[in-house]
């Protein structure tokens, strides 16, 4: 038999439309949806110059900060300008901490953001990269 080339975009899209028409799951997803979120600790953080530039669907960097003292799932949100927005909160990050600390790509997209007070509340979709 001869070699497949596994990451061939052309026989993935094929595979895809195959199982597309039969009605069976498609194969090779690339973003799996996890959970609906708010960022934890802007409260913390003076976000009003960054604010401007977060759009709906911006893409959000997830990183890893397992030397938190104060939470050792810990995951930093950051903008793609690399400016931090605050942390998943603690009560969804256990599981999403670990998939990272797997090696998954796990990263976010800003649903909604509004001004309540001083405090800019950002809503988040997350999900995870799988290859």
């Amino acid at each position: 038999m001869a070699d497949i080339e596994l990451h061939n975009p052309g026989l993935i899209e094929l595979i895809r439309s195959s199982f597309e028409k039969n009605g069976l799951p498609k194969p090779y997803i690339q973003e799996i949806y996890l959970i609906e979120s708010h960022v934890a600790g802007t409260s913390h953080l003076d976000l009003e110059e960054i604010e401007s530039r977060l759009a709906t669907d911006s893409f959000l960097i997830f990183k890893r900060e397992a030397d938190n003292k104060h939470d050792e799932f810990a995951i930093i949100i950051q903008d793609e300008a690399n400016h931090k927005l605050g942390y998943v909160p603690r009560d969804k990050n256990e599981i999403i901490a670990n998939l990272m600390d797997a090696g998954k790509l796990i990263f976010g997209k800003l649903v909604n953001k509004s001004w309540k007070g001083d405090w800019l509340k950002l809503d988040i979709k997350i999900y995870m990269r799988d290859f």
